[in-house]
C-alpha cells in the first residue's frame, strides 16, 4: 500500500507522533525472548472466583448477551453509586451521573473528545500514561505537561499556577500516578481543586488505581468544595479486581458533564462488556476485607520486588500506590532507558517499559525503568534472581 493518497499521508497528522505502544512492543519482546513480563501492567493471575462465576452466570441467564443500555446496566450503574457513597460519601444518581465505558481508556477519550474544542489546552502530569497524549491529540488539544521529577516526583503546584493561561480549558489528572506511584495529599489537591474554580477550568480524574493506595489515601477530586460541578471522575474494575480483559470502566460526573461525555461515548463502542457488567456489579459490592486483602497482597509484593531491585543495583523510588515502580539506571553506568530496555531481555530475561516514552520531553526520564510487581510470588523470584545478575 502506498504511505501517500492525494500527496497526503494516510494517517491523520494529529496521530503522526503515535505509533505502536510501548507496552504492544515490549510485551510482543518478552514473548519474543521468553522473558519475564514486568513491563506491561496485567496480573497473571485471575480475579475472585465467585467474580468469574457471576459472569458465566450472566452469560447462561442471558443477561448481558445482547445490546445492553447505552449508559451501562442499571445493576452496574448502580453498584457503581453505591461503591462512590460507601467508599468517600459521594451521592450520585446512577440514571443521569454514572456512565460504564469500555475500560478507563474510553472514558478518557470520550471526554477529551466530549470536553476539548481544537487549540483547547490541556494540563497534565508528566509522566504521563501514553493513551493521554493521544486522546488529548484527537480532540484537536493542546497538551501543557506538568513535570512530576524524581525521587518524590511531587507536583510544583506553583509551576502549575504558571501554567494556565486563557486557552486552558481542562486539568487531566492521575492519583494514584501511573508510572510513578505517587498518590496526591489533601492539601495538594485542595491547591488544585482552587485553581480549577479560580479559572474556572473543568478537570478529568484517572482513579483507576484507587484501591491501591499503600501509603496515604485516596481522596477523589471531585469531594472537595467547588468541584462536583466540574470535575469527571474516572474508574474501572481491571485493576481492582485482576480482569483487566474485560474491559468494563466508568464515569461519575454531574448529569451536565456526564451527557456530555456519553454524547461522544456513543460514537465510539456505543456497549460493551455486556455480561461482565453484571459481575462487575456483584464485585463492587465485596466486603471491605476483599479490598484491604488486595491492597495488603500489593504492598507485600511490591516491598518483594523493589528489594530485589535494589540489590540488583537499581536506584528505586519507593511508589505510594498503584502496581508499578519507578527505578533509575545511572548506578549501572546507563542513561538511556528505552535502550536498557531492548537490551534487558538478553542480558537477564526480563522486560520493563522505559518511562521515557511517557514524557515530552524524553530528557526528563530519560533513565528511568518502570517495573510491575502484580504478579505471582514465584514470578517475581524468579525475575529477581535474574535481575541480579546485572549488579555491579
Amino acid at each position: 500500500m502506498a504511505a501517500m493518497t492525494q500527496g497526503r499521508p494516510l494517517l491523520n497528522r494529529r496521530l503522526a507522533e503515535f505509533g505502536t505502544t510501548i507496552f504492544a512492543e515490549m510485551s510482543a519482546l518478552a514473548v519474543r525472548t521468553g522473558s519475564i513480563n514486568l513491563g506491561q501492567g496485567f496480573p497473571d493471575t485471575d480475579g475472585p472466583e465467585e467474580i468469574r462465576e457471576a459472569a458465566v452466570r450472566a452469560l447462561r441467564d442471558g443477561h448481558g448477551n445482547q445490546y445492553p443500555p447505552g449508559p451501562g446496566v442499571p445493576e452496574l450503574r448502580a453498584a457503581i453509586a453505591e461503591h462512590q457513597q460507601r467508599r468517600y460519601g459521594l451521592t450520585h444518581d446512577p440514571d443521569t451521573e454514572v456512565l460504564v465505558t469500555a475500560g478507563a481508556t474510553e472514558a478518557i477519550a470520550a471526554a477529551m473528545l466530549a470536553l476539548l474544542e481544537p487549540g483547547d489546552e490541556v494540563i497534565a502530569f508528566e509522566p504521563y500514561y501514553d493513551s493521554y497524549a493521544a486522546c488529548v491529540a484527537m480532540a484537536g488539544g493542546v497538551r501543557v505537561p506538568l513535570t512530576l521529577r524524581a525521587p518524590d516526583f511531587r507536583p510544583d503546584l506553583d509551576a502549575l499556577r504558571d501554567a494556565i493561561t486563557p486557552r486552558t480549558r481542562l486539568l487531566l489528572l492521575n492519583s494514584p500516578h501511573n508510572p510513578t506511584g505517587m498518590v496526591l495529599t489533601r492539601e495538594e489537591l485542595t491547591v488544585i481543586a482552587g485553581l480549577a474554580v479560580e479559572h474556572d477550568l473543568l478537570v478529568v480524574t484517572d482513579e483507576v488505581y484507587e484501591h491501591l493506595v499503600f501509603e496515604g489515601e485516596h481522596i477523589p477530586l471531585i469531594s472537595l468544595p467547588g468541584m462536583r460541578e466540574r470535575t469527571v471522575s474516572i474508574s474501572s474494575a481491571g485493576k481492582t479486581f485482576s480482569y483487566t480483559g474485560w474491559k468494563v470502566g466508568w464515569v461519575t460526573a454531574a448529569a451536565p458533564l456526564l451527557a456530555a461525555v456519553r454524547t461522544a461515548k456513543q460514537y465510539l463502542t456505543y456497549v460493551s462488556a455486556g455480561p461482565f457488567q453484571y459481575a462487575i456489579a456483584e464485585a463492587l459490592r465485596l466486603p471491605d476485607a476483599y479490598f484491604d486483602g488486595f491492597r495488603a497482597d500489593l504492598g507485600r509484593k511490591r516491598d518483594l520486588l523493589g528489594d530485589g531491585l535494589r540489590a540488583a543495583g537499581f536506584r528505586v523510588y519507593q511508589p505510594q500506590g498503584t502496581y508499578f515502580i519507578t527505578t533509575d539506571i545511572t548506578p549501572f553506568g546507563e542513561k538511556d532507558a528505552y535502550a536498557f530496555c531492548r537490551a534487558l531481555p538478553e542480558r537477564c530475561g526480563v522486560v520493563a517499559i522505559p518511562n521515557s516514552v511517557f514524557y515530552d520531553d524524553p530528557d526528563a526520564g530519560r533513565s528511568q525503568v518502570r517495573f510491575t510487581f502484580c504478579k505471582r510470588d514465584d514470578i517475581l523470584h524468579d525475575a529477581v534472581g535474574r535481575l541480579r545478575r546485572l549488579a555491579p
